[in-house]
């Protein structure tokens, strides 16, 4: 008798394993799209807060807007320090963060006599947009703040600073030719597709053989259902033949977006790009780890271009 039950316990639990394993199969890519382009999004930051870093930093700030070629609203901050070099230099975020997340090498920056300004990218903060498309929409938006900045008062030279996403959608603005003299991107990923296959992997005990299907199937429904080709998405391509220089720098300890990824991207562009590795550094904790040699190869990276 306890042979007979232990079976069917057995059998129970492999029939409710199989259809838990056909339910995921069938709800898990439209899972990882919805949860991909709708970001929950953080409280955008206030007139106060701006003021605050403001007297912080010893420069003025003011609100900024643009409207992208879609129609989303687009806000953002703009401090002029007190001894304004000439330079400006627009910062990114990263996914589910906000211009809050960029305020340290904005300090930097404004400390070393450059105008800085901290959009909040669509789908987050105060900007418009229902979907994160992950550069697709992005970099088109990345590229109209040049012009923006281009009539602010004493504005001579435009660069670009990133983190994480904001740094792949930084590189991935460089197809629509902003004009930056400079790009510094700290953990950006080289190909949507590879690096949604890691992160799934991650959450499917490491196995690339599920996580390869379940995102493909995921950018098949992104398409049909909102028109967003993820698949599409490669500053790999953008930097390949690009005449910008970038620095490329990247934490070994980085779990959510290997150093692997940057070592392609440097690869890809020997002559215009220059590799920065930071032993033991996490994903966009450089400046926690080296915080002396960030501070001085951002600012003479900007500096000799």
């Amino acid at each position: 008798m306890t042979y007979h039950h232990g079976m069917r316990r057995f059998q129970f639990i492999c029939i409710a394993a199989v259809v838990v394993a056909l339910l995921f199969a069938a709800a898990g890519p439209v899972l990882i799209a919805e949860g991909s382009l709708h970001i929950a999004n953080r409280p955008h930051a206030d007139a106060q807060a701006a003021a605050y870093y403001a007297r912080r930093w010893d420069a003025q700030w003011r609100d900024a807007t643009i409207t992208a070629p879609d129609g989303v609203r687009l806000a953002a901050w703009y401090f002029m320090p007190a001894e304004f070099n000439g330079g400006a230099v627009l910062l990114l975020h990263g996914i589910a963060d906000t211009r809050l997340g960029v305020t340290a090498p904005a300090e930097l920056l404004t400390r070393a006599g450059y105008a800085v300004l901290l959009p909040d990218s669509r789908g987050h903060g105060a900007s418009g947009g229902d979907l994160v498309t992950y550069g697709l929409a992005e970099a088109r938006d990345a590229a109209q703040w040049p012009h923006w900045l281009a009539i602010q008062s004493g504005v001579e030279r435009t660069y670009a600073l990133g983190e994480s996403l904001g740094a792949a959608v930084a590189i991935q603005s460089l197809v629509f030719d902003p004009g930056f003299r400079a790009i510094v991107a700290e953990c950006p990923f080289a190909r949507f597709d590879e690096i949604a296959v890691y992160r799934v992997a991650q959450r499917v005990f490491g196995l690339h053989v599920f996580a390869r299907p379940l995102v493909s199937l995921a950018s098949l429904y992104a398409e049909e259902r909102y028109g967003v080709n993820l698949m599409r998405i490669s500053p790999l391509e953008a930097l390949r033949g690009s005449h910008t220089p970038v620095l490329l720098i990247h934490g070994t300890a980085d779990r959510n977006i290997p150093p692997s990824q940057s070592r392609e991207l440097a690869a890809a562009n020997r002559r215009y790009t220059e590799l920065w590795l930071v032993p033991g550094a996490v994903h966009t904790g450089a400046l926690a780890a080296e915080p002396g040699e960030y501070r001085s190869r951002v600012r003479d990276w900007f500096a000799s271009h």
